[in-house]
């Protein structure tokens, strides 16, 4: 067991207790799993010494008035901070040491959440309702569809704020985003119950209703749900070319059930996680593309190479999204941030084993919390987006 390198200002008096009291020194070291050796026996000091590292650049006055101005407004990045530091104590200060002192008074950089209007938190809820008793065999008949985007410069310079851990749905830490970034490949696809779709990569320009209903359903859904059988079910994100007329009037025309689907609710589609993983096992290519076209092969390449099984246990996973949503205490579930299937990060992670144990450690923690929120009582619903 390692040993502390000083003592608390409670452990001191501890420690001085237990001494006049006349234990002795070894037997205090071992009850506080500190070292023996002290100065307080030879000259009645139980203040700690200096150390001799570096004197700490900023004052407790200066680490306080880092935190307010990290807090008001939160978007400043920690180089903007140290400037502003720098200037306010007239000595220069770098971002380095800014960063710790925040990270020492719990701010860390976190994206911001997004915040969604009362009408799709009730719809939401509505849908959760409806759908948390189904069996694992009525989702095996889903043809869960999605579109994403992947660009050959990862998204790195997206917006950070600094907040405290717990905090993210706080309202100074909600902004609303809802685009696309420009300079990548826009692509379609369908997983289900032991299946996929192909990927389909957009030849640029935006999507319409008319180039939706050419592209998608006709060539690639139609003869996957045939295969699928009767009771199969054609899923959407609700995007607007998704509920235009003209799609709508082809399914029905083609006798494809199309299910009601919650508008901005990534957290409850499970093809979110198979687009994380498919954008990590591009970023965990040893030669990263650097062309459209190496992207959209690698794309391709990378898809056909995920695990099937990895993709069955996302949609064995919406019985616990549709809790999860019913149960959350406020407006977003953390479901989708959270949780991710284990061998999942065992297959795909990638990375050194210390980023690994963390992963663990959040899988079990998911795992706890899904048997609390089973248990807990339904109050409100959950507003989560995660836009790409």
């Amino acid at each position: 067991m390692s040993r502390r390198n000083h003592l608390y200002d409670e452990m001191r008096c501890r420690a001085v207790g237990m001494l006049q009291a006349g234990a002795r020194q070894s037997s205090v070291a071992r009850e506080l799993n500190v070292h023996r050796r002290n100065h307080y026996q030879r000259d009645q000091n139980a203040s700690r010494r200096r150390g001799s590292g570096r004197r700490r650049i900023t004052t407790t006055p200066d680490d306080r008035y880092l935190l307010q101005c990290a807090r008001r407004p939160t978007t400043l990045t920690a180089r903007q901070l140290a400037s502003q530091l720098s200037a306010a104590a007239g000595r220069p200060i770098s971002r380095q040491t800014v960063s710790r002192r925040l990270h020492e008074g719990g701010l860390f950089a976190r994206r911001p959440a997004v915040r969604l209007p009362p009408a799709h938190v009730r719809a939401r809820l509505h849908w959760s309702r409806e759908h948390r008793s189904w069996t694992p065999e009525q989702w095996g008949h889903v043809l869960f569809t999605d579109e994403s985007r992947f660009n050959i410069q990862n998204d790195s310079q997206r917006t950070m704020i600094w907040r405290e851990p717990g905090t993210r749905y706080r309202a100074p830490n909600i902004v609303e985003r809802d685009h696309y970034r420009s300079g990548g490949l826009l692509v379609w696809a369908g997983i289900a119950m032991n299946g996929r779709t192909d990927l389909y990569v957009f030849a640029g320009g935006s999507i319409t209703a008319v180039r939706y209903r050419h592209e998608m359903p006709h060539p690639l859904v139609r003869s996957f749900i045939a295969a699928m059988g009767t009771d199969a079910i054609f899923m959407d994100n609700n995007a607007c070319p998704h509920r235009a007329r003209l799609v709508g009037s082809y399914l029905e025309s083609e006798t494809i059930p199309q299910m009601a689907w919650p508008a901005r609710s990534p957290d409850l589609n499970p093809i979110e996680h198979v687009w994380n993983m498919l954008g990590r096992r591009i970023a965990g290519r040893r030669v990263q593309p650097g062309t459209l076209h190496e992207l959209q092969q690698a794309l391709l390449q990378e898809w056909a190479l995920l695990p099937q099984q990895a993709i069955n246990d996302t949609i064995a996973s919406m019985p616990r999204r549709c809790q999860a949503c019913i149960s959350a205490r406020r407006y977003h579930t953390r479901f989708f941030s959270v949780w991710f299937p284990l061998h999942i990060l065992l297959i795909n992670l990638g990375c050194r084993a210390a980023t690994a144990v963390i992963y663990v450690f959040l899988f079990v923690f998911a795992l706890l919390f899904d048997m609390w929120s089973s248990n807990a009582t339904p109050t409100s619903c959950t507003t989560f987006t995660d836009i790409h």
